[in-house]
């Protein structure tokens, strides 16, 4: 049985949380992110501390659901998010032009992805991109959007992955 619905969040120096109703705002040095919340479930802000409750054991799930959400809101607009990824493979390179990502990944023309507002992404070089911004479900859709272009094969390696990621690899066939 899960009991993250009942954690106690604690905000950090700088990050102010404004409850009206049914919508959460929070309020940090890196931006303001603000999510609606279920009827039956209520926020308190008690000095530093948040405590997220609710009406009755039917809302378990959306609970721990609320509570993780504004605990990502909290971390998102006091650090921020990254996720980091890597082409790899002959010719395979990412290049940043305004807002927009051109994705080289073996196909015979190149792949150019929009960036959406919120998300700032960087390359420090042709094969290493770092996606960042405040909203967690964000960067990691646009992540994982990107490495669908070319995901990693198991055979060679080639592909773009997460730089945490590990691929098996497969032997593949051999000679009689």
């Amino acid at each position: 049985m899960s009991r993250i619905g009942n954690r106690i969040l604690t905000i950090p120096a700088g990050v102010t949380i404004d409850v009206n109703d049914s919508v959460v705002t929070v309020k940090g040095p890196k931006g303001e992110l603000s999510t609606n919340i279920d009827k039956n479930i209520t926020v308190e802000v008690e000095g530093t501390e948040v405590r997220i409750t609710r009406k009755n054991d039917n809302f378990k799930t959306v609970h721990g659901t609320t509570n993780a959400n504004i605990k990502n809101m909290i971390v998102g607009v006091s650090t921020g998010f990254e996720k980091k990824l890597e082409a790899v493979g002959v010719g395979y390179r990412f290049t940043v032009k305004g807002n927009e990502l051109v994705v080289n990944a073996g196909y015979s023309h190149p792949v150019n992805v929009k960036i959406p507002t919120g998300i700032t992404v960087e390359s420090p070089s042709n094969t290493e991109l770092f996606i960042r911004g405040i909203d967690k479900q964000a960067v990691g859709q646009f992540a994982a959007e990107v490495r669908s272009i070319r995901e990693p094969e198991p055979y060679k390696g080639k592909g773009i992955r997460y730089s945490d990621e590990h691929i098996i690899r497969k032997e593949g066939k051999k000679a009689a």
